[in-house]
């Protein structure tokens, strides 16, 4: 078994590592004051579209978008190394295109789809969302009640969803409801494509979440969309929803794994100069131990996730192994920043610090793509399922 990236991963690896030192993290003072003030984590659209050019110019963009698409093809192992990068920021940037929607629109977007969405996505110059989520019924799909009915040649939406992210900026969004009630989430969702300005289509509230962040209440008051806007055939929504789903625990484990680092970096630096009672912090075993214990978990997170991330290549949907990185890479995460904070004391609970912000946004992971609970249950019910 492999355990090095190939020279060329290794190299892009590297390239992402200086965008985000160069580029990323002096924009971090700002974003922070930002955020106190208003209470939004936001970049300045001059600072976004002089991001968006610095890393286009470094070629970064549609990493993982197909080559036909002007786009570089890249294994999700090499996806791993660049969102391990790219997790050590807490500046809110990411590289287009947003990998998940891209893996669904692959496995499912029929040829007019992939003209008029996938491609000029691939190539970032789109912005899209998916709604899932409904209140009520959370994590569970089986709850859903938003629905779609057929009207002659087109669909009418009607529901509601929440925590939908970058509902207000998408020019497009992903939406699943139910087209057969009988069948459940066996056979009875689809998914739709809604465009924004879509009749019926109404962004009802902006929801302030932990650290800035922000999601939204969306309603569909019977949102007519023509059939050739279902994404893959009709009651098998979530089969290319997983392919999704894939490619967010891994991003999400892999950015954990940055934000980890990135602790435990700051940790080490500020325990070797600090003194309490004459003595460096450094020099505490109880330091000593968080920076042992943070190492060690650090490393064993990132195995876990680039071997999940090889089973993927594979072709294997490596449901198990992604649920197990999804809870520990998250609850190691959280661990390292807290204590990383703990370390610096009052000063890493000021908002001029990114300890903070980076614990929110862990925390905001423990959440989304499933919460801990549910994917205990999942590697529960598999090695449990078998022997009953």
């Amino acid at each position: 078994m492999n355990f090095q990236l190939d020279p060329d991963h290794e190299a892009l690896k590297d390239l992402v590592a200086r965008f985000v030192r160069d580029e990323l993290l002096p924009l971090e003072p700002a974003v922070l004051a930002r955020e106190a003030e208003t209470g939004r984590l936001a970049l300045t659209p001059e600072e976004h579209a002089r991001l968006d050019a610095n890393s286009k110019e470094r070629g970064l963009w549609g990493l993982d978008a197909p080559a036909e698409m002007d786009g570089i093809d890249l294994p999700v192992v090499a996806m791993v190394a660049v969102n391990e990068e790219m997790g050590k920021s807490i500046t809110p940037y990411e590289l287009p295109p947003d990998s998940p929607n891209l893996r669904m629109l692959l496995k499912s977007a029929s040829d007019a789809q992939r003209a008029a969405y996938l491609e000029p996505y691939a190539r970032g110059e789109t912005v899209s969302s998916m709604a899932i989520s409904e209140p009520g019924a959370g994590a569970d799909p089986s709850a859903m009640t938003t629905r779609a009915e057929r009207d002659g040649e087109d669909w009418v939406i009607n529901g509601r969803k929440i925590w939908i992210t970058r509902a207000e900026q998408a020019d497009w969004s992903i939406v699943m409801a139910v087209t057969d009630k009988s069948k459940g989430t066996r056979g009875g969702i689809s998914a739709f494509i809604v465009d924004k300005g879509t009749a019926g289509l109404i962004i009802e509230r902006r929801i302030p979440m932990l650290g800035g962040h922000s999601t939204y209440e969306v309603v569909f008051d019977n949102c007519r969309v023509p059939a050739s806007q279902m994404l893959g055939p009709e009651g098998q929504g979530f089969a290319p929803m997983q392919a999704r789903l894939s490619s967010r625990r891994l991003q999400m484990a892999a950015w954990c794994t940055g934000i980890a680092q990135r602790a435990l970096d700051l940790m080490c630096e500020y325990a070797a100069q600090r003194k309490t009672f004459g003595a460096l912090l450094a020099d505490r075993q109880t330091v000593q131990w968080w920076v042992a214990d943070a190492a060690t978990r650090i490393h064993a997170c990132r195995l876990m996730t680039y071997e999940a991330a090889a089973r993927v290549d594979a072709g294997d949907e490596a449901r198990v192994q992604l649920s197990m990185i999804k809870v520990f890479a998250t609850e190691m995460a959280w661990e390292v920043v807290d204590r990383a904070m703990q370390v610096y004391g009052a000063m890493g609970m000021t908002k001029e610090m990114p300890l903070q912000q980076m614990a929110n946004n862990v925390r905001l992971m423990r959440i989304y793509e499933g919460p801990s609970e549910v994917h205990r249950w999942v590697v529960a019910r598999d090695l449990l399922g078998g022997r009953r």
